[in-house]
């Protein structure tokens, strides 16, 4: 949690001023346990490839699933590390969340921008060695130049709907928000094809998930971070801003994550706790989904993923499709879902209830707003993905409800809270 320095830093008024000097020269250090990451939010790869007039293209000659993921290794029957099993259930949107953040591996440092995403459990960055395009826009890992380097040997593999993103294993020393986490497993990608990466604006990923999530074996980051003590406490904290505010918190980003606790300026009122139900995801369960105040989905309660790697709120594809018609969305042939931008402000609420708690989300939160050249379209923010596990379908909760609630994930207590997030038109 947040550190105050006067808690530390108080005694009597007639301490010698050798002890006062060392006591405050001394309480810096206690904040270094809060680690911030700043995170910029670009547009998002739709939006890019709508802005081109590739989206159609793209979605016609890639699988229906283009924007989606699965984890799946990629190697012969019998490799060791193959779970075919799990990967079904990994199937969700990552490709279109353009919040990242700054990371750096190697020694001396190499920079690389990272999607920090709690629906994922790897680390990986492309390698100098990788022969895609994609990498060739991206910053790669230059393994001969750190002096701290590891090869591991062994190899992974992860499919996207659009294509294969192969690598091989590796450690090194890894920082990120001000903490350095020594021998941390990461991928080196050597192959990414897909146009999806070309557009993308992060060089890789950071899982933020539960281990039993990570296809690469062995800790991932946050797990390490708690091992080799380098938080203050199993805890780390989202805050995202809104599309239409511009910029979040201040500095100009577009985001805070924060390592060990909690920002108390990034939100209103208490924090709200649900326990975790599957540790592998950050899954909750949500009691319901309200139109209008009237209880339309999953009335006798389902699954949640909390997930800041998907842009959109995803649900089972009937249940999605009967919202899309609540709200006054029709589909297009390209995939998407278009609102009449002249009716935004007349369309229902949509509220999940978690925790028996209401967290309403307005049109103005749910609508996507672009613009097209001169002209301006409204696109629905639910998609429809299909993700089976053993408690039922799973709803997932994406940037589009994190915008508007500031999310914490504690590891020690296995919940997630939720706080409504405070923005410059809060003020």
């Amino acid at each position: 949690m947040r550190i105050h320095w006067r808690s530390v830093c108080s005694g009597p008024a007639e301490a010698d001023m050798v002890r006062l000097l060392l006591l405050l020269l001394l309480c810096p250090y206690t904040s270094w346990a809060l680690l911030r990451v700043p995170l910029r939010r670009a547009p998002s790869i739709r939006s890019q490839l709508r802005a081109n007039g590739q989206l159609q293209d793209f979605l016609r000659d890639h699988h229906p699933d283009a924007f989606s993921r699965r984890y799946a290794h990629c190697f012969p029957a019998g490799t060791p590390s193959l779970r075919l099993g799990r990967s079904s259930e990994k199937l969700y949107n990552f490709m279109d969340a353009q919040y990242y953040g700054e990371i750096s591996l190697g020694t001396p440092e190499q920079n690389f921008s990272v999607v920090f995403d709690t629906g994922s459990a790897d680390l990986w960055v492309p390698s100098s060695y990788c022969v895609s395009q994609a990498c060739a826009l991206h910053k790669r890992f230059r393994a001969f130049e750190s002096t701290s380097f590891r090869h591991d040997g062994r190899t992974f593999g992860i499919h996207y709907g659009s294509g294969h993103l192969l690598g091989v294993m590796a450690r090194d020393t890894l920082k990120v928000g001000g903490v350095t986490v020594l021998g941390q497993e990461f991928g080196e990608s050597v192959y990414e094809p897909g146009a999806t990466f070309v557009l993308a604006r992060f060089d890789g990923v950071l899982g933020m998930a539960y281990p039993p999530l990570a296809e690469i074996l062995g800790n991932p980051v946050f797990d390490s971070m708690m091992a080799q003590k380098g938080v203050e406490a199993p805890i780390f904290s989202f805050y995202l801003s809104r599309r239409s505010s511009g910029s979040g918190s201040g500095g100009g980003v577009d985001g805070e994550l924060v390592f060990g606790g909690i920002d108390e300026a990034l939100y209103n009122g208490p924090i709200t706790w649900l326990p975790v139900t599957a540790k592998g995801y950050w899954q909750i369960k949500m009691d319901s989904v309200e139109v209008q105040g009237v209880s339309s989905f999953c009335p006798r309660g389902c699954q949640a993923i909390v997930d800041t790697g998907t842009s959109l709120i995803a649900g089972p594809t009937n249940d999605i499709l009967i919202l899309q018609q609540l709200i006054g969305a029709t589909p297009t042939n390209i995939g998407e879902f278009l609102i009449d931008c002249a009716r935004v402000s007349s369309l229902p609420r949509v509220t999940f209830i978690l925790g028996g708690m209401e967290y309403t989300l307005t049109a103005e939160h749910y609508v996507r707003k672009e613009m097209l050249a001169d002209r301006e379209l409204c696109f629905s923010g639910f998609q429809a993905v299909d993700i089976v596990s053993p408690q039922g379908p799973l709803w997932i909760l994406g940037d589009v409800f994190l915008s508007e609630y500031y999310s914490v994930f504690d590891r020690g207590q296995d919940r997630v809270g939720f706080a409504p997030a405070r923005h410059p038109a809060d003020h």
